[in-house]
């Protein structure tokens, strides 16, 4: 089945992709790559960039049934990949099992989601993708191909940005199920945050800060902290100078509160604290635009006062940033790779040419700091100034060369960004 593909989540991008097929199986998805000279794999449509379009045609599974198969010797999961991670997660909590980590966004799809190196947050946790130890997907000329973590190129499969293959299904890492409770602080002084960084990304399994770059606070700090057996763990009114709020708070100023997953230190499962928004909840009505980028934490006093000096032109074309930390992988095109990192994050006010005129300016203050941007949300480097962060970016081209031999899977976006020709 074909029909018009229309736009991205936030409606800033419209896909220019002739045909959007939803196939009901894997041989229908190994025909259609078969039989188109460009095809891309699309999921939940929260990229809100050109990243996942094509030329021709967009396949799109998030529409196949989840099929979850745990394997408990093994503790992994193997899924669908255009199921979404809050269908996931109330699978394994519904048979104690859990993943290690969870994105803000619990609707966004397994496959999307890892194949841009999106992350949730923590010092010692890292991204979604690096629970990744089993791909099958379909190659160029609609092969199937099955790899696994003892594969030798497998570190340069998982995030792959689409260009080695519409990827069918994944295999995840489990672990026993546990509990989180998740607290609120507000009125962080800046100074405390950039005197103790390490110390306050690192007070809780997962920490997000939330700025406007105004003022010598930041607004809130948000601790979601583990439980281990189950126990209630007692935290302070006041942490690093930040004082513990009494009542719900939203992510965003004037958000609905009742799509945000429970504060206030009330212990859960992991699969209804650890993301910001209830999956049985809209996250926001999409009228945004997203930035984000990801720098050594060795450096995250010096880059995020970089950051702060720009904060009057930030300011009012911002709804809001967030500050989270992921720990260093392998994973080739990481943005992670080999480096415990800061990932300063922005929500932008719906006004492209605002934001678009003040985003060189921004990668320029980043720069220094070696500032990888998220795949998947705006920004406007290219190949010059984006391959050389990736040292394995060769490999990756090698390998993109193996799976896709005649280049179907490339597009505008690799080309402008990775260098890799169409």
């Amino acid at each position: 089945m074909a029909s018009a593909v229309g736009a991205n989540w936030a409606g800033n991008y419209e896909f220019g992709a002739a045909r959007l097929h939803t196939p009901s199986s894997v041989e229908e998805v190994q025909a259609i790559v078969a039989g188109s000279p460009h095809v891309r794999a699309l999921g939940t449509r929260h990229s809100f960039n050109d990243l996942a379009d094509a030329s021709g045609d967009l396949i799109s599974l998030v529409d196949l049934p989840p099929e979850l198969v745990i394997d408990a010797d093994a503790r992994t999961v193997t899924l669908a990949a255009g199921t979404r991670y809050g269908t996931v997660a109330a699978a394994l909590q519904s048979e104690g099992w859990a993943l290690h980590n969870m994105g803000s966004l619990p609707h966004i799809s397994v496959a999307g989601a890892i194949s841009t190196g999106t992350h949730g947050s923590g010092n010692r946790n890292g991204s979604l993708a690096t629970a990744v130890s089993g791909l099958e997907f379909v190659t160029g000329r609609g092969e199937l191909a099955q790899v696994t973590r003892q594969a030798p190129s497998f570190a340069g499969m998982v995030v792959s940005l689409g260009a080695l293959g519409v990827v069918t299904r994944v295999t995840l890492d489990i672990q026993p199920t546990f509990d989180v409770r998740q607290d609120v602080y507000v009125e962080l002084p800046w100074d405390a945050l950039l005197e103790s960084f390490e110390e306050i990304t690192g007070a809780a399994y997962s920490v997000s800060l939330f700025t406007n770059w105004r003022g010598d606070s930041l607004e809130q700090l948000w601790l979601k902290t583990r439980l281990e057996a189950g126990e209630p763990r007692v935290l302070p009114g006041t942490v690093f100078g930040a004082t513990s709020s009494l009542s719900k708070i939203a992510t965003l100023a004037g958000a609905e509160l009742d799509n945000t997953t429970m504060q206030g230190g009330v212990p859960g499962p992991w699969s209804e604290r650890l993301p910001h928004f209830r999956f049985d909840a809209t996250p926001s009505n999409g009228d945004e635009l997203q930035s984000e980028f990801f720098v050594d934490r060795a450096h995250a006093a010096a880059a995020l006062s970089v950051v702060r000096s720009l904060g009057e032109r930030i300011a009012p074309l911002l709804l809001v940033t967030e500050l989270r930390t992921v720990a260093a992988d392998e994973l080739w095109l990481s943005m992670a790779y080999e480096r415990e990192s800061l990932a300063i994050h922005f929500t932008w006010k719906n006004e492209p040419a605002a934001v678009f005129a003040l985003l060189p300016d921004l990668e320029a203050a980043l720069a220094p700091f070696g500032a990888r941007p998220h795949w998947g949300k705006v920004f406007t480097g290219d190949a010059r100034s984006v391959v050389p962060l990736y040292e394995r970016m060769p490999e990756f081209a090698a390998l993109a060369g193996v799976y896709d031999p005649d280049r179907q899977f490339r597009n505008d976006y690799l080309e402008r960004v990775l260098g890799l020709p169409q």
